[in-house]
């Protein structure tokens, strides 16, 4: 018989991205913009009265925030704020929409879509830094959460770098090799054994009908 002290240890993070921000659809990473009302009824049907969590964890941008402490609340649940949750910084991209971007910078734009890692926006964020941070703050809430259910309502950009570490997806296909639309939900399954740590996506549900903007 294992010792209880090597027991195999399940966390399950429901990952969620956040709904339509108001601003319509742009480069928006840093800018701190709050739902729209079409926005929180998307979140609102990304969730059901089934779902259980022990914690909620959010990136601190309104868009995420505002949703996760109204889910917290709701339910009598402690909610953390993760400051490397936050979204990618597009730098001297960021309020302006991809039409004016290409206008702008050619075919910057598509070189960005086709490979990140080595078509940086001017001014941003590199996709190796953004990486590092998301995956330092994710690692910590795996020690500091294990066994526990969480909901974490975070981003687009800030999803995919989890899933590229839980898949194995090479960086440079990371922002073009998943879609997450407005209010999609991933399930992340992290068993802690004796042996180390094993993770897995168990599901991915994006809303039916919902638009896949990747800027925001």
């Amino acid at each position: 018989m294992r010792d209880s002290a090597t027991a195999t240890k399940t966390t399950y993070i429901d990952l969620i991205r956040h709904g339509e921000p108001e601003g319509g659809v742009k480069f928006r990473g840093s800018l701190d913009d709050p739902l729209s009302n079409l926005g929180w009824s998307q979140m609102e049907s990304a969730i059901t009265s089934t779902d259980q969590w022990d914690v909620v964890v959010a990136s601190p941008l309104k868009r995420c925030r505002a949703f996760a402490e109204h889910v917290a609340s709701t339910n009598d649940l402690p909610c953390r704020i993760e400051p490397e949750l936050r979204e990618i910084s597009f730098g001297e991209w960021e309020g302006k929409t991809a039409d004016v971007i290409e206008k702008e910078s050619g075919d910057l734009i598509r070189q960005f879509w086709a490979d990140p890692l080595n078509n940086t926006p001017p001014g941003a964020e590199p996709l190796t830094r953004f990486q590092t941070r998301v995956i330092s703050g994710w690692n910590r809430w795996l020690d500091n959460l294990e066994g526990k259910r969480v909901l974490m309502v975070c981003h687009g950009g800030t999803i995919r770098m989890i899933l590229a570490e839980v898949l194995g997806i090479p960086l440079e296909k990371s922002f073009a090799g998943v879609a997450i639309p407005f209010a999609c939900r991933s399930r992340i399954r992290i068993d802690q054994t004796e042996y180390g740590r094993f993770s897995a996506m168990v599901s991915h549900s994006p809303l039916i009908n919902t638009p896949n903007p990747s800027m925001s």
